[in-house]
């Protein structure tokens, strides 16, 4: 079946949006079932995000939009009569302070979880999860890791780590790269990312991997990686890590010469990269990344809305996040109660959900059926769309 293309998907998502109320007709009302007459009290919405540490920029774009989908919902009556609360916990993105976020949430007898940012803190939060039955719905953690424990009780809204990679490939081959330099800091999310985008690129006529360089998260000075990348004279480099590396990386890459173009992965889209790298290296970075607010069309609204509320502009994983709330609450309404393994059974027959990312039906891995990748790239102070990769 032939593809639709990313802004038809972009609009179609939109229009379910607004044709739903952003998505209160498909939850308000409707018969409660027998889980809502045993329990009549909020439906608690678990979130682990970075509140603290280096991606810590990224946790208020993330529980701000989840916070406004729960009060749009809350606002049409809640979900089969009961009330939405959200409750957050700090991963720092590093696993052992995930693992006691995911255990305060447990301990606070969550219904669903809607978190999950990094990769690396996501993937040890999943046992304890599922242990206590409790259905996470992902909206940004994407490492294909995520999706190979083939757990049922686990879904990712966000592009896999394979997806990008692929995204990954055909740009560097559409930019007619002929040697590439992979970076990644040794996480499960960045390493996963290069190792299969190296896999990609190793076909005979292509862009030819020449260094798949990894190094250590949260150094200041990355001299000796850029020696060692730059030695293999590439005329592109992918770098798959987050925005605080990142930034220093295309810093000093550009400080020691380099003039071939930078690449960064999702977890580098931040506007702290062009803080970090400083405007004049950030300047023509691409990135691999899914759906942002400000190149999804027809969001204006959307946009609106969180400036209102927020006095401040939505940032990346923000529309995922929201996103996130909105199908929890779709499953919980389609299940007819909070009990995990119906909540499980609805998301799996979920078939055309509005979504920003468009209508979503998961695969049988419990990922999205197209992962919706794009090309953006720094102009100025922001990301901006650069190719939606049809």
């Amino acid at each position: 079946m032939r593809a639709i293309p990313l802004k038809s998907l972009a609009s179609l998502a939109v229009l379910g949006l607004l044709a739903t109320g952003c998505g209160q007709g498909l939850l308000g009302g409707g018969d409660s079932g027998d889980q809502a007459a045993k329990k009549d009290g909020p439906i608690l919405l678990g979130m682990l995000i970075p509140q603290s540490g280096s991606e810590a920029a990224i946790g208020p774009y993330m529980s701000n939009a989840a916070q406004l989908a729960v009060d749009e919902i809350n606002a049409k009556g809640g979900v089969l009569g009961r009330q939405l609360e959200l409750k957050t916990a700090d991963d720092a993105c590093d696993a052992q302070s995930a693992a006691a976020g995911a255990n305060k949430l447990v301990t606070e007898e969550v219904d669903l979880s809607v978190g999950g940012y990094c990769s690396g803190a996501t993937l040890p939060t999943l046992p304890i999860f599922g242990k206590a039955n409790i259905p996470m719905i992902i909206p940004a953690a994407n490492s294909q890791e995520l999706v190979d424990q083939k757990l049922k009780h686990v879904f990712l809204i966000n592009g896999t780590g394979s997806q990008q990679a692929m995204a990954a490939e055909k740009w560097i081959t559409k930019q007619g790269a002929k040697s590439v330099a992979l970076m990644h800091d040794n996480t499960s999310y960045s390493k996963d990312i290069a190792v299969r985008t190296q896999t990609l690129l190793e076909v005979p006529g292509g862009a030819e991997p020449v260094i798949t360089e990894a190094v250590t998260p949260k150094e200041s000075d990355y001299s000796a990686n850029i020696t060692n990348v730059l030695d293999k004279k590439p005329d592109f480099v992918y770098w798959t890590g987050y925005f605080q590396e990142g930034g220093l990386i295309a810093r000093q890459l550009r400080q020691a010469g380099y003039k071939g173009s930078i690449m960064v992965g999702d977890g580098s889209v931040s506007p702290k990269l062009m803080e970090i790298a400083g405007a004049e290296a950030a300047e023509g970075v691409y990135a691999t990344m899914t759906q942002t607010p400000d190149t999804l069309e027809g969001a204006e609204g959307w946009i609106a809305a969180y400036k209102k509320k927020y006095n401040a502009d939505p940032g990346p994983y923000s529309n995922q996040a929201y996103d996130a709330v909105r199908l929890a609450a779709e499953a919980v309404t389609k299940a007819g109660g909070t009990d995990g393994a119906k909540v499980i059974a609805a998301l799996e027959a979920i078939d055309g959900f509005p979504m920003f990312s468009g209508p979503l039906k998961f695969t049988p891995e419990h990922t999205l059926a197209s992962g919706g990748f794009q090309i953006l790239v720094v102009k100025g102070d922001k990301f901006a769309l650069q190719d939606a990769l049809k």
